[in-house]
């Protein structure tokens, strides 16, 4: 029996096999995010500062309803038959759901890293004081990661199931949406943002802890 650090590494090598074999995010869901981005300015018709002044907001927006369906994609890729092979080969369930979830925060990296740089190509946005900027892209994706791959285990579980995803992904997400925009508006206005950092931190443990603990009865339930 291989040991738990190993079981993660080999879960989440499997999920970006499986990710650069279909092309899902990169070909789909990137493109897809990027032109949400480029659909606001057309929707709303405003002026280039005002633009300026909620297009990071928006881009978190987008960053976050994309972030989860990245996570929550294993769901439709992968058939009941191959997660009962999954089970039977002794993996220990926390270490698969940490696994997946390792797999979706580095392709969330991608995702977030992208729409950056859209971002700040459409709406002029200056990156001055954005010091904490990468430690809250690392934040934000390992919180949509645990949360996204947390749901993803409740609709596995059955077909009712799915119904509970936006009640367990609404909330759960708010704190991630509320410190991220807020620590870069702090930044942006010489403060420090270190707080809402520690916010979104505390609710990336919580998440971890009780996707955990709640890995082994979601898969006995599947």
């Amino acid at each position: 029996m291989i040991g738990f650090t190993r079981q993660v590494r080999v879960i989440a090598s499997l999920d970006l096999t499986r990710e650069r074999r279909s092309g899902e995010v990169l070909w789909v869901t990137l493109p897809f995010g990027a032109i949400a981005l480029l659909l606001v300015p057309l929707a709303i018709v405003t002026d280039a500062p005002m633009l300026q002044r909620i297009g990071p907001g928006l881009s978190w927006a987008i960053v976050m309803l994309f972030g989860v369906l990245i996570s929550i994609r294993q769901t439709s890729a992968e058939t009941q038959a191959q997660r009962d092979q999954l089970a039977l080969t002794g993996l220990d369930p926390a270490a698969i759901y940490l696994g997946r979830s390792a797999a979706s925060f580095l392709l969330i990296l991608v995702f977030q890293a992208v729409l950056g740089v859209v971002t700040v190509v459409l709406y002029d946005v200056g990156l001055d004081g954005w010091a904490l900027l990468p430690l809250t892209f690392i934040v934000v994706a390992a919180g949509l990661a645990l949360l996204g791959t947390l749901a993803a285990g409740i609709v596995a579980t059955g077909r009712n199931s799915a119904a509970l995803v936006p009640l367990l992904v609404a909330p759960l997400s708010i704190p991630l949406l509320i410190g991220a925009t807020q620590a870069l508006e702090a930044l942006e206005l010489g403060r420090s943002s270190l707080l809402w950092v520690l916010m979104m931190i505390v609710t990336v443990i919580v998440l971890a802890i009780a996707g955990v603990l709640s890995a082994r009865p979601l898969q006995e339930t599947g």
